[in-house]
Order: structure tokens, then sequence, then C-alpha cells
């Protein structure tokens, strides 16, 4: 595959290639796995595939990732071999990149709220990790050129300056994942700083007078999140409810239950010298 040598091998984005495919079908398998999970918990049925448990505890598979990651990262950094084990380890890395983000809303809010609405947020952040990755396979320098090419310390330090200001216009406007992704894309950041900010962030409620919130308030309504939560819906399943695990609610009871004091070992209050 001389296009494979050409253009990826030799220009050094083999190891971002293959994290990206990594990240991407891990992500597709395990929401497969995910929804096939609730379909078979709501309907009572059985399977092979069913959450992992050890010790009553509901292993999540953000703890996979996370593992998975840091195993992976020490190997690259610690013998930084060469191909094919390179590219074998970046595949693996972006494995566990997916499963952990899949769950990033886990981690926000430190509860069980994958099929909730606010498990949606694992879906923005799958979203913007994706094309941030995308956007280092197709360049290297995020601003768009090298300090070799910039002709001058002062001229790169300059375009510098003024990346990082749009990207930081765009997070005062609100909008934090089109932010992250102007990091490494120069374009986003600068359309999202010229273009409406959303009516709840710092740069609306600072700058703006009665008729322009009204405009931003008519451009993010409620029809504006909806489609959004129906694309995020598409990828990632529907949300806005929780099957509850069988196996969790069970967990649950036997915790409460050794929790609780029997009658006979309540605790008494302290006896005072006159008593009998």
């Amino acid at each position: 595959m001389s296009w494979y040598q050409d253009l990826v091998v030799d220009t050094g984005r083999a190891p971002a290639l293959w994290l990206l495919i990594g990240f991407l079908a891990t992500f597709a398998a395990t929401r497969w796995v995910t929804r096939r999970i609730r379909t078979r918990e709501a309907s009572g049925g059985g399977g092979v595939v069913s959450n992992i448990h050890i010790g009553g505890v509901h292993v999540h598979h953000q703890v996979w990732g996370i593992l998975l990651v840091l195993v992976t990262g020490l190997l690259a950094f610690r013998f930084a071999p060469g191909s094919p084990w390179q590219e074998i380890l970046a595949a693996l890395f972006g494995a566990g990149a997916a499963l952990a983000l899949d769950e990033f809303a886990l981690w926000l809010h430190l509860e069980d709220v994958y099929w909730s609405a606010e498990g949606r947020k694992s879906i923005d952040a799958i979203l913007v990790a994706a094309v941030v990755g995308a956007a280092f396979l197709v360049q290297v320098s995020p601003i768009g050129i090298a300090p070799d090419d910039a002709g001058s310390v002062a001229v790169y330090l300059v375009a510098v300056a003024l990346h990082l200001t749009w990207v930081v216009v765009a997070f005062l406007k609100g909008k934090r994942h089109l932010g992250l992704i102007g990091i490494v894309v120069p374009l986003v950041s600068l359309v999202c700083g010229l273009r409406l900010a959303k009516p709840t962030s710092f740069w609306a409620r600072r700058f703006y007078g009665e008729a322009k919130m009204t405009r931003a308030l008519h451009r993010f309504s409620d029809e504006y999140q909806a489609r959004w939560d129906r694309l995020r819906d598409r990828i990632g399943g529907a949300h806005g409810h929780r099957v509850p695990a069988a196996m969790d609610r069970l967990v649950h009871d036997e915790i409460v239950h050794a929790t609780v004091d029997a009658p006979g070992d309540v605790p008494r209050a302290p006896r005072g010298p006159d008593a009998r």
C-alpha cells in the first residue's frame, strides 16, 4: 500500500491514525454492548453480554479504560518502541481513551448517569476527542504554521496569541466544546468568537443589551437544544432515563441491610451514675 507508506508512515502520522481507529472502533463497540445490556435488562431476558461485577461491585468500563491508558502510556514512554509496536500501543491507548470518555458524565457527576439526560455529556466528550484526534492526524501545528516557517519568533508568538485569544473568546461565549476543538482547528475558534454567544454565558451577561440578548435566546432556544439532544441520542442511544441493573439493585439492598443495626444491637444512651 504505497499510499499508506507515503501519506501516513513517511509523514509520521501512523500512531495518530491507529489511535483514532482504536478510539472510534472501541466507542462504537462499547455503545453497541451497552445498548444490548439495557435492552436485555428492560425485557428481563438473559444473554451472554452483561455488566461486570467483582466482589458485588459493578465495575464500569471506564475503569478498564483508565488502566489501559495508564499501561500503554507507560510502555510508550519507557520503551519508545518502533513500528509496529508503536502503532499497536497507539491503538490500545485510543481504545482505553474511548472506554474512559464514554463514561465522562460519571466522572463529572460522581454517580451513574450513563442513560440519564446528564449522560449526554459523555457523547459530547467523545465527539470533541474524535475531532481533536482527527485534527492532529491531518495537521501538525494547531495554528497552521511551525516556528521554523514563521520567519521570526515574534511573528510566531503573535500568531499563537491571536489564536489563543479566539479560543478564550469561544469559551467566554459559552461554547466550551467548540472551544476545545478550536485549540487544534483555528478556524473553529475564530467562527465561534465572531458568532452570537449563548445567553447564559459570561460574554452575553456582561456585554449584551436587551436586543442582542433576545437574539441569543431565540438562537439558542429549547428547540436548538432538542436538536442537539436528538443527534447525541442517535450516536449513543436514547438518554433521559435510566434502566437500573438488577444486580445493582440487589447489591444496594444488601448494603442497606448490612448497615442497619439489628434490633438487639441498637446503641443505648449512656447511663448516669445513679441509674439501676
